[in-house]
């Protein structure tokens, strides 16, 4: 499809933010429900994030005029869109790659089992394509490709969409992430625990899964969507918001692409409901839940995983592990996520304070750390479910690694908060790492 077709679909038109509102909403209420029944968003149709309607006061008379809404979808594809049809080429855009770095991204490859991977330099090594090249590689490591009789053209095309659809001003969710889940996931599928008992299909649902959990992720949580009333909050009752939109914009984008539609119409149906199982799963609000059950199931030792039922959980209980696996990776690796993923929660905190909403949680930049907020984080969320992790796959090797740098990373983290509180009171408390103090920290760390 041509970007000027792109353009042309959905057309709507407003006088008023809210009218704007409104038509959103009745166009979101209306989405596409398939043959099976599974209701699915349009692809790319999360809405342009005006942030100036939260000051609407000053400039309502603006939005409806001057920029108008012309289709339903991503603020990343109207970005993408509008700079095409103004004849402005976008940055790093092609695959084009030498054959030096092809054969380092090569060779990469062939460690991707591997827990020290590094998704950044396989990121740089692929041109930004880290995510497409990952999954083609992987669906033909595991024959998936073969066993679905899956068209590789198609294939990459949907591969793209999903690439394409996060957004990489996201300085924490973007496709680079989630090249870094499925990479994850695929070193989990491989635990000889799991390994034995897991059909191409859980493999297949577990790596679409794990690529495609934060597709479209406006970079912006649950509870300031609900605040700004924004019409996703509307449209799936404020319970799982975002989850629930990544859910549904994959079916939609599987739907476009017509990946399975060689499949039997009631297998569709199925990978359908099973992608929004697990990917409804990494809701963090469910964190105690999910834990609650895990720990019933070891502690009874009553998991089947000949038992379909009790393989899904599995597999949702390890892309839970993939999506929030940071703090268990090597420490230059971990610390870039961890401020990764503060910098975007300080970036919500300004649009917060900027707009003069309550900031939330986690959001202030002048009070909330990144070792602070990454200690809390490991010791009430990450800790708990690799322990319980550690305890099903039978301490292995892998879980063995990543609870030994889960530790190693507090630690760190530890010192630096002291450091910070001893000798930065009169600084700003950014939270950011300094080279000094990395230094330092790394000198004075027993291995």
């Amino acid at each position: 499809m041509s970007c000027l077709m792109v353009e042309r679909c959905g057309e709507i038109s407003f006088d008023s933010p809210d009218q704007n509102a409104k038509c959103v909403r009745m166009l979101g209420d209306a989405r596409v429900r398939g043959q099976t029944g599974v209701l699915s968003e349009r692809r790319g149709s999360y809405p342009f994030i005006d942030f100036r309607l939260l000051n609407n006061t000053t400039l309502s008379g603006e939005i409806g005029t001057k920029k108008k809404v012309k289709r339903l979808l991503s603020f990343q594809r109207y970005f993408h869109a509008s700079r095409l049809l103004r004849g402005i080429v976008p940055q790093a855009s092609l695959y084009l790659l030498d054959e030096d770095y092809l054969g380092q991204a090569r060779h990469m490859l062939s460690k991707v089992g591997m827990w020290d991977f590094d998704i950044f330099l396989f990121d740089r090594l692929t041109n930004g394509n880290s995510l497409v090249t990952l999954l083609c590689h992987l669906f033909n490591v595991h024959g998936l490709i073969h066993h679905f009789q899956l068209d590789m053209v198609t294939l990459h095309r949907f591969l793209v969409m999903v690439q394409e659809d996060y957004h990489s001003q996201n300085p924490y969710h973007n496709a680079v992430h989630a090249a870094d889940v499925t990479q994850a996931m695929h070193c989990y599928l491989r635990e000889p625990k799991l390994a034995n008992f897991l059909t191409p299909s859980d493999i297949m649902l577990g790596l679409l899964a794990a690529a495609a959990h934060d597709v479209d992720h406006p970079g912006v949580n649950q509870p300031f969507l609900i605040k700004t009333k924004h019409h996703l909050a509307s449209l799936y009752q404020n319970v799982s918001v975002l989850e629930n939109h990544h859910w549904r914009s994959t079916i939609g984008m599987l739907r476009e692409s017509r990946l399975l539609a060689h499949l039997p119409k009631e297998v569709t149906q199925d990978i359908e409901q099973q992608l929004g199982s697990l990917i409804l799963a990494t809701d963090i609000n469910r964190q105690n839940e999910f834990l609650i059950r895990l720990k019933s199931h070891l502690d009874n030792q009553d998991l089947r995983l000949e038992d379909a039922q009790d393989r899904h959980f599995m597999l949702q209980i390890a892309l839970k592990c993939a999506d929030i696996c940071n703090p268990c990776r090597l420490w230059d690796l971990s610390k870039q996520w961890s401020e990764r993923v503060c910098e975007e929660f300080y970036r919500q905190g300004d649009l917060e304070q900027k707009f003069e909403l309550e900031i939330s949680p986690l959001c202030n930049q002048q009070k909330d750390t990144v070792p602070s907020i990454q200690i809390g984080f490991m010791t009430y969320i990450v800790e708990p479910l690799f322990e319980r992790w550690a305890q099903f796959t039978g301490d292995t090797p892998l879980s063995e690694n990543m609870l030994n740098h889960l530790r190693r990373n507090k630690t760190k983290w530890r010192s630096l908060l002291h450091k910070q509180h001893s000798s930065s009171r009169s600084n700003d408390h950014s939270g950011q790492v300094t080279g000094s103090q990395e230094q330092t920290l790394n000198e004075e760390e027993t291995p």
